[in-house]
Formats: C-alpha cells, structure tokens, sequence
C-alpha cells in the first residue's frame, strides 16, 4: 500500500493535488491555466505538479464524475509510470456536440487513483 507520495510543485502557485474525504479514492489534480475546448475536441491541461510514484505502483487518471455528467468531459491517455518524473498532465476530451467547455486555472479537472502493479 502507498503510505506517502513525494509531490513537487513545479510553479509556486500551483495546487497540490487534495482528497475531499480521507475515504476517498482518487486524488483531485487542479488545472494550472486556462483553457477552452471545443466540442467533440481535445487538450492537455497542465498541472505544474510533479511526482515520485514508488516503483511498483502506476498513477492512474480518471475523469471526475460531476465534470462527466454535466460537462460530456472524459480523460485520455491516464497512465502515469514510476519512472516518469515530468509535469503531470491531463488528456481532457469534450464529448458535447454543442458546448464549449471553459476549464480555468485552479478548477479540479481529474482524479489520480494509485495502484499496485502485480
């Protein structure tokens, strides 16, 4: 079981990453800018946070559900290796055929749920 989770910020105003509930699942990733996207389209988000996920476990991303529901907004590209030590972004999609969705800087925009690689 992952007990702690060395962060780094990579911008003194970035957020780090928050859990609601102790019980909670997933980690809340929070946007770093503002971005617009378009229906049926897709961008990267930055995070400007950096981690160190102990060899043995993956990061994974997940969309948030209320942004799901309300917003048609999905996560791709969700795996985060133990090796990988860069800024963690997030792979957001539009699924709406006819809104704009407006992500602003500090919004949560995923979850980051940690699990162990057999």
């Amino acid at each position: 079981m992952v007990s702690w989770i060395e962060v780094k910020k990579l911008d003194e105003n970035a957020a780090l990453p928050t859990k609601a509930n102790p019980s909670d699942a997933g980690w809340d990733l929070y946007s770093s800018e503002d971005k617009e996207i378009p229906p049926l389209s897709r961008t990267i988000v930055g995070t400007d946070v950096s981690m160190a996920i102990p060899m043995g476990y993956v990061g994974l991303i997940w969309p948030r559900s209320g942004l799901a529901v309300k917003h048609g907004l999905d996560v791709f590209a969700g795996v985060v290796d133990s090796g990988y030590r860069g800024e963690i972004k997030v792979c957001l999609f539009n699924s709406n055929t006819s809104d704009i969705v407006h992500v602003k800087k500090g919004d949560r925009v995923a979850q980051l749920l940690f699990q162990e690689i057999p």
